[in-house]
């Protein structure tokens, strides 16, 4: 039964009677009678009820569908907006007295259904709420043709934060760890009491800080579809959950508890936790795509709302642009899906106090409705310009899957990159290619030929060696080519230029020389990897050897394939070490984590140059030298009043060839009192000193280092 609720509808007389109140004419209204809110979107509560409002720009008519249990196939009651009283230009706006939290709804709008003109309205689809707070349920069977997707939830924003805000950290003092909140805590090796889950990460806290990261950086945590638009569960499910549904909402999957939008308090408590122990909160957001696909795809939310105004369309309309690799494109500069992206921003900040975003082939972001590059975007600056975004960090994958490739250019100072250069320079020059020196000591100085020319920082390099998108770290080292037969597409997925190397033997292998050669190149890219300028990211599990079984695009593997197997953190004891003392490093000492470029002079009068570079033999480098051996020196910055630094300088030697080194300290620094820090081409304990107190070298200033090894040496400003 469908009923008309006007705005004046008095708060004594419930919706659940089934009729409206019906006023004898306007002046007989009662004196309870208000205006109807048209903004905010959503499904807002009220201590009377909640009001619903939704834009359509084109549909003719629009509907609330009311559930009682997130398995009902049908609504139990369906409340139409009054054209004449609920539309307020094209945002439609609906009071319902008497409901509280938690009930569930559908959106459903007639329109034109016009492919040709843009147009995809239809009457029977049970739509998503854009703004919708959480969802609950999942896709229901249907024998009548009719895709019913989960619910939304209408959700009470009142949380105890118990004096909670945002952390603040310095992007520059920031270390970065990438995790899958299910992933991480789903196998049964983890033993936490509520595996995969914000409640299961919660109880792994406690080895987060053990490592001394200082953030994580989730992947996504939308709500993304776990069956398919049928109930059934997929073969190849959405593991990683870049294929959004509802962009406000925490996903459900990732819930521990069962009832109707418990996913957004145990979110906060997650958040609430890791604030508490120090730990920043970012979250990869996917604003360039979404899981309603292309023309043949279901009409889940957008599509059946003003599919033209949401989508990047061609061919008149008929037929959608696809600048993401997942068949339609988010059409992120129109007005109204800039303010949708805007509102969603803040949402996360201010409802559950995350402290930035890394958002998903970020290049769509600077596509015009035609897909044209535009020089500044107004989405882009929207997003760098907002003041409650300002304490937030923000971080774009500057590319997309149709050849826009922005790293370096991407936009303004407030925005930090995924710095994609760096990690295949890294790789190269530790796989041994040739003439890779140059590259190496440009990414190791922050990365300047990207972003000095236009005026940012090293802290807009967001260094990393390793994502979620490629091999793990140990796979990099163990697999030349992908293995991702799991996947069901013939291996054909997948990045095919991988730049590893498995040093002998395809996958795992027992011979001593594989197993050790393996393991120091490991440590060598974390270690370049955390002495580098720029902001660290670490893929979660690279401190332990997490393999993927050469899998280098998981993300239908949701199995053992990808989840964090917790029996390797006791079976790689040695390399945890080995990170938890370069991170420790790293956040004491301001040589290897400066915010200004390197300039080569003298950090003050009558001291060393910020950074010197050297040949292995210690002096002059030929930059255009066919050699495999970089050594350069990161001078302490001076402390107050000019006076010398209570840091440490910092020298390193990076060797990728194939032979043993002979590396000489620079005469101008032989002076100093150098003590090992790093030697990843000694076995462990002697690969690293948390204490600053390994042996010093020859006195003669002579390092002999092994093949394919990095040392790392410290020396304080006195003599």
């Amino acid at each position: 039964m469908a009923i008309d609720l006007n705005p004046w509808y008095p708060r004594e007389v419930s919706f659940l009677l089934g009729r409206a109140y019906e006023p004898a004419s306007m002046f007989e209204r009662p004196p309870s009678l208000r205006f109807t809110h048209p903004l905010p979107y959503g499904a807002i509560v009220h201590d009377d009820g909640v009001q619903f409002v939704v834009f359509s720009r084109s549909a003719t008519a629009m509907r609330v569908l009311l559930y009682n249990q997130v398995t009902d196939r049908e609504p139990f009651e369906i409340i139409d907006f009054d054209p004449e009283l609920n539309r307020w230009g094209d945002i439609w706006s609906v009071f319902v007295p008497g409901m509280t939290a938690g009930q569930l709804y559908h959106f459903q709008a007639d329109g034109p259904y016009d492919p040709d003109r843009g147009h995809r309205f239809d009457p029977r689809a049970r739509l998503i709420d854009p703004y919708a707070k959480a969802l609950a349920g999942d896709f229901l069977p249907s024998d009548d043709g009719i895709i019913r997707p989960p619910k939304c939830v209408v959700v009470d924003d009142e949380f105890d934060w118990q004096d909670d805000r945002h952390l603040r950290r310095s992007l520059s003092e920031t270390v970065i760890y990438e995790v899958h909140v299910r992933g991480f805590t789903r196998s049964k090796t983890s033993g936490v009491k509520h595996p995969g889950t914000y409640l299961g990460l919660i109880e792994k806290i406690p080895y987060l800080q053990s490592l001394g990261v200082t953030a994580v950086e989730l992947m996504p945590v939308h709500e993304f579809p776990i069956r398919d638009w049928w109930g059934n569960m997929p073969e190849r499910p959405n593991y990683w959950g870049y294929d959004p549904m509802a962009l406000f909402a925490p996903h459900r999957g990732y819930a521990y508890g069962s009832e109707p939008g418990c996913q957004v308090r145990e979110f906060k408590e997650m958040v609430r936790e890791l604030h508490k122990a120090g730990i920043e909160v970012i979250l990869d957001v996917v604003f360039n795509h979404t899981a309603e696909g292309n023309e043949y795809g279901p009409t889940l939310s957008f599509k059946g709302l003003e599919n033209r105004v949401y989508y990047m369309l061609e061919h008149g309309g008929r037929h959608y642009r696809n600048y993401t690799g997942c068949g339609n494109t988010l059409n992120g500069n129109h007005p109204i899906v800039r303010e949708l992206i805007f509102h969603c921003l803040r949402h996360w900040v201010h409802n559950y106090h995350v402290d930035g975003f890394r958002f998903d082939l970020a290049s769509i972001l600077s596509r015009d409705r035609d897909g044209n590059i535009l020089p500044n975007p107004p989405v882009v600056e929207s997003i760098a310009e907002d003041p409650l975004l300002a304490d937030t960090k923000i971080i774009a994958e500057a590319w997309d899957a149709a050849g826009a490739y922005q790293v370096g250019t991407f936009a303004s100072h407030r925005w930090a990159e995924w710095n994609g250069r760096y990690r295949d320079d890294v790789r190269r020059f530790w796989r041994g290619d040739p003439r890779q020196i140059g590259s190496l000591a440009t990414r190791l100085a922050g990365s300047s030929d990207l972003y000095q020319p236009g005026g940012r920082n090293p802290y807009h390099s967001i260094n990393f060696i390793t994502s979620h998108d490629g091999f793990t770290l140990n796979d990099l080292v163990s697999y030349e080519q992908k293995h991702n037969e799991a996947n069901g597409e013939g291996n054909r997925d997948g990045e095919n230029n991988n730049l590893s190397c498995n040093y002998g033997c395809e996958g795992p292998s027992w011979r001593p020389d594989i197993v050790r050669v393996r393991l120091r190149q490991i440590k060598n890219m974390l270690a370049t990897l955390l002495l580098s300028q720029g902001v660290p990211m670490i893929l979660f599990g690279d401190e332990c050897r997490r393999t993927q079984r050469g899998n280098n695009n998981a993300y239908c593997q949701d199995n053992e394939i990808s989840w964090f197997d917790w029996r390797l953190v006791r079976k790689h004891p040695a390399l945890r070490r080995f990170v938890q003392a370069l991170v420790a490093f790293r956040k004491a000492e301001p040589a290897v984590r400066r915010t200004d470029f390197l300039t080569g002079r003298p950090v003050r009068p009558g001291g060393l140059p910020d950074v010197s570079w050297y040949s292995a033999e210690g002096g002059p480098v030929d930059w255009n030298a066919d050699v495999r051996s970089l050594a350069c020196l990161f001078a302490a910055p001076p402390g107050e009043n000019g006076e010398p630094s209570t840091h440490h300088h910092v020298l390193l030697m990076c060797h990728a060839g194939f032979d043993p080194c002979r590396f000489v300290i620079p005469s101008n620094v032989r002076h100093l009192a150098w003590q090992t820090f790093i030697n990843t081409g000694v076995k462990s304990p002697g690969d690293i000193y948390p204490n600053l107190d390994g042996p010093p070298p020859s006195p003669d200033g002579v390092v002999t280092l092994e093949a394919r090894s990095l040392a790392c040496f410290v020396a304080s400003d006195a003599p």
